[in-house]
């Protein structure tokens, strides 16, 4: 087993708070740290105590790092990446593809000569990118759309002459000619339409009318945030939820999703394919998105934990990624899996055993174990394993 060296990226949207206090930096920092990357992402792989990134280390022996039913499965690749996020602002709409539209997607950007960093390539890699986002703090979001009947509601209860349209669009052809319309409005007509939503939605807050009033109170801040957006209208539209610390998201391929505030422990096929439909100044392919997204209305349900090996185990419906919340005492526990493992510390001391030596991780340490690796724990710590979901 090897510790950890994990890049931090560093976007506007990021807190200057939670990910240096974790890592045990100055805080607040002096630019926000929004997620820090524990895996193999040829973009920005973790290294090993030798130097070595780790998916050089991984290439030069998949079978013994990765198993031989992962190699099997997913090729000579860790199917998985680790992040810890960290948003003081919101993100952008966007939505993930399916492997088949991933891979379909990058061979023709690929056949079209259109570098990998060209701001308005769409598809990075040939992977999809389903994820699990785990609340470590009280943690917003836009998750898929709402019911229909009720999108139409919170639209017509603004009555306003500007969402005529996208009413009309809505309840005649669903929100698969509702979305598209409002992504494509001309920019005069795009500003005039969010600034009226915006205001009305902020005179409903401010008389403290209940009914939406959290939908309201985003769609203003948002508008703030990014004006002439369609995605402020758009957020009208999708389930809005709050998550507790400790509760989870699973995020399947089409989802429209855009986190608001919160930190959280995230686990995802390990790809940067990021389809963008709104809250953004980044290149938007409309045409690209409508194909991913999925049009399907209804709520989301939130995922809590169930007791697995190991700790609190959080189910999803994908092979590439699982994840458990592993609660150390001073006693010994057993850690080892059939998968590779990316272990997280987030509070207390780990003292990690395996057939090489032992190996300590404070506070935002990490290590990878590989697959089969005999290993016991005690803390007390709390750690989050990510490994992968094959039975």
């Amino acid at each position: 087993m090897w510790s950890l060296t994990s890049a931090v990226r560093f976007y506007p949207w990021g807190s200057r708070t939670v990910i240096p206090e974790l890592l045990g930096q100055p805080s607040p920092a002096q630019q926000p740290h929004a997620e820090l990357w524990m895996g193999a992402h040829p973009n920005e792989p973790s290294l090993l105590a030798d130097g070595r990134p780790l998916d050089r280390a991984i290439a030069q022996e998949p079978d013994r790092l990765l198993g031989a039913p992962v190699v099997t499965r997913f090729g000579p690749r860790l199917p998985f990446l680790m992040k810890v996020l960290a948003a003081d602002r919101p993100l952008s709409l966007q939505a993930h593809p399916t492997m088949e539209q991933a891979a379909a997607g990058y061979a023709a950007e690929e056949a079209a000569g259109i570098p990998r960093d060209d701001p308005t390539r769409t598809f990075k890699d040939p992977w999809h990118k389903p994820e699990l986002l785990l609340a470590l703090t009280t943690f917003e979001a836009l998750c898929g759309f709402r019911p229909v009947e009720e999108s139409l509601h919170c639209l017509a209860k603004l009555q306003l002459p500007e969402l005529k349209p996208t009413i009309a669009a809505l309840a005649r052809g669903g929100l698969r000619a509702a979305i598209p319309q409002l992504i494509a409005l001309s920019g005069r007509r795009r500003t005039s339409l969010v600034e009226a939503v915006a205001a009305k939605a902020a005179s409903f807050v401010a008389a403290h009318d209940p009914e939406f009033i959290n939908t309201y109170r985003w769609a203003a801040t948002l508008a703030g945030a990014y004006p002439g957006d369609p995605g402020v209208v758009i957020s009208l539209m999708c389930n809005h939820l709050k998550l507790a610390p400790g509760e989870a998201v699973f995020l399947p391929a089409g989802n429209l999703h855009a986190y608001l505030s919160g930190a959280g422990v995230e686990v995802m096929a390990s790809s940067d394919n990021v389809l963008r439909g709104g809250l953004t100044r980044k290149h938007v392919d409309l045409a690209a998105l409508i194909e991913v997204l999925d049009f399907t209305d209804g709520r989301i349900p939130v995922i809590h934990p169930v007791l697995g090996p190991g700790g609190l185990r959080y189910p999803v419906p994908v092979e590439d990624f699982d994840l458990t919340r592993v609660q150390l005492d001073d006693g010994t526990g057993t850690l080892t899996t059939s998968g590779p493992q990316v272990l997280l510390c987030t509070e207390g001391r780990a003292v990690l055993a395996a057939a090489d030596g032992e190996l300590v991780l404070e506070r935002g340490q990490s290590a990878f174990v590989p697959a089969g690796e005999p290993v016991t724990a005690r803390g007390p710590a709390l750690l989050y394993r990510s490994t992968t979901n094959l039975r």
